[in-house]
Formats: C-alpha cells, structure tokens, sequence
C-alpha cells in the first residue's frame, strides 16, 4: 500500500465575500496519478496553486510529503516540479541552455541531453522557444519540471490545444514520469485523458468536491445507478480512426 505524500484537510480559500474552496479534504498517494476536475471557476485551480505555495489560504491543512504548508513552504518548493499553462522562457536562449540555467537556479546537476531526450526533443537542442511546435512546448514545459528531481509534479491541462498525435504522445510520457516513481496531479477538461491517464480523480464544483474514486469505480457506480446513454457506446471513438489512419509518429516541423 503507497503511502499518502500530500494530505488536504478542510481548505478553504476566500476572495472578500466569495469562498472559491470551500473546506475541502482529500489525500493524494505516493506513486500515483491524481487528477482533479471541474468547471472553470469550480476552484481545483486555485487548489492547486495553494498546495504549490504559490496562494496563500484562508484556512485548512496542507501537508506536502510531510511538510506542513505553514511551517515549511521552503522545503515544499524543494521537492515539486510544477507546469503551468503559460510558461515564459528567456527568448534568446536555446533549449540545452535553457535547461542548464534551470540546473544553475535549483543548484542540481542534470544531463540535458538525456531530459531533452526523455522527451523525444535531442534533436531540437539549439533550437529557442519560439521555434517549436505546440506539443514540443508542452513536452519542453514538462521537461523544465523535472529538472529539480521532484517527487511530485504539477500539471495544469497539459495537452490544452494539441493535435491528437501530440496529445497521446504526452500521455505516454506522463505515464513514464509516474513508473519512475514521481507522483502526478494533474488538471484537465478531457475526460477521456483523465480516464486513461489517472489512478484517481476528484470532482470539484463550486469550491467543493462531489466526488472521487478511480475513473472506473466512478462509471461503474453511475451506470448502477440507473444510467443509460442515449447513443449506443462503440468499441473505438473518432480519435482512434484518426490515430489508426493517420498513425502515432509526431507531425512536428
């Protein structure tokens, strides 16, 4: 049995008059992927950033491997990787010296090559930023995530705008992060994705969660209940005759 490396009791987070978290509570195992859900405005957003030290909370407990998010936000920032949606890089920099100023600000010896290879992106060492495709930015952003060894990474809808080759291929590389040992949260509005990708979801509307369990457990219970699709499921959807037809190597310039 993993052990629990994040544990969230009753948090809330208040802007004047409106509670965007309202008490909320979960634990996220070691070695998993977690993802939350939601509407925009349903507050796993702002969870997120909390736990990452980067909002402060009106009240609650977070517990980040053992560090209590009051006492020691330093040493939280020391042990996670964290991808936002946006991210930017000095421009006039290529990616190997990209990586090795990220190596230079964490104080870690990191072989680019190899991370840059990780991601299926050695062959575009000398290029900048602004030269890549949208997958190879994300694959890059995810990349720059590792660069301090973390046990838990962040991600904030991470294949948002991509072509389906690109997106199973950051899939699969989400999926190599985990196996290595590093823990995964990761927000998304694909269902599908978080279907595949995640061990264990939460449901978050209006600032508190509804539901959680595995993507499995969640579908079982509500086809229990009663539920019956309108349309009758098929074995493979659109994407997969995409995917089939046009095969799973990147299209990337």
């Amino acid at each position: 049995m993993n052990s629990t490396i994040i544990s969230v009791r009753h948090l809330v987070k208040n802007y004047g008059n409106f509670q965007a978290v309202k008490g909320i509570s979960f634990e996220v195992q070691e070695g998993e992927i977690f993802g939350l859900l939601g509407p925009n405005g349903a507050g796993k957003s702002t969870t997120l950033e909390i736990i990452e030290t980067l909002r402060p909370k009106t009240g609650g407990e977070v517990i980040v491997d053992g560090f209590n998010l009051d006492k020691q936000p330093n040493h939280i920032k020391k042990i996670i990787g964290v991808q936002l949606q946006t991210s930017g890089y000095y421009p006039g920099l290529n990616l190997l010296q990209l990586i090795q100023l990220f190596c230079g600000l964490y104080n870690r010896k990191v072989d680019p090559m190899e991370l840059l290879e990780m991601v299926n992106l050695k062959d575009k060492a000398k290029a900048q930023v602004k030269q890549l495709s949208g997958g190879q930015k994300q694959r890059f952003s995810v990349a720059t995530t590792l660069i301090n060894q973390p046990r838990i990474i962040f991600l904030d809808e991470p294949t948002t705008g991509l072509d389906p080759q690109a997106r199973r291929s950051l899939w699969e590389l989400i999926k190599q992060i985990r196996d290595k040992g590093t823990t995964v949260i990761i927000t998304t509005h694909y269902m599908d994705e978080a279907e595949y990708l995640c061990d264990r979801v939460a449901i978050i509307d209006a600032g508190k969660i509804i539901a959680m369990d595995a993507p499995d457990q969640l579908i079982d219970d509500l086809v229990a209940s009663g539920f019956e699709r309108p349309k009758e499921m098929k074995m493979a959807n659109l994407e997969d005759v995409f995917i089939h037809l046009t095969g799973h190597s990147l299209r990337e310039e």
